[in-house]
């Protein structure tokens, strides 16, 4: 059986632009996505923390301290938010014993403050 869960977080990521003329996805800066394994192109939720918005996209690689909704995820999420960006992964129950997510908790200026 498989089950799954957590597979890493940027928490309190704030939000640096929203795009939505761009067709889609998030710019995440590359070292916060090497920091929690997040690949190009992965499925991503985005929880607006100011808001309550939620939201499914992918990530797309930005530039340093970027974090930039585009498409449709412009209309719910705004520069300036605090935002939680999470994925998940699939796991037998071998695997799932002994995972534990990557996280990253990050300054105002997107900067990892802290990894758990």
């Amino acid at each position: 059986m498989k089950i799954e869960l957590l597979k890493c977080k940027i928490h309190r990521a704030t939000v640096t632009g929203a795009d939505i003329d761009y067709t889609g996805s998030v710019a995440i800066d590359p070292a916060l996505c090497e920091a929690v394994g997040l690949r190009e192109w992965e499925k991503v939720d985005v929880l607006d923390i100011d808001n309550g918005a939620r939201l499914t996209t992918y990530v797309i690689l930005g530039d340093p301290g970027e974090v930039c909704l585009n498409g449709a995820a412009a209309r719910l999420v705004h520069k300036g938010d605090r935002v939680i960006i999470v994925a998940y992964a699939q796991f037998d129950e071998a695997e799932a014993e002994a995972h534990r997510p990557r996280v990253v908790i990050l300054d105002e200026e997107n900067r990892i403050e802290q990894r758990i």
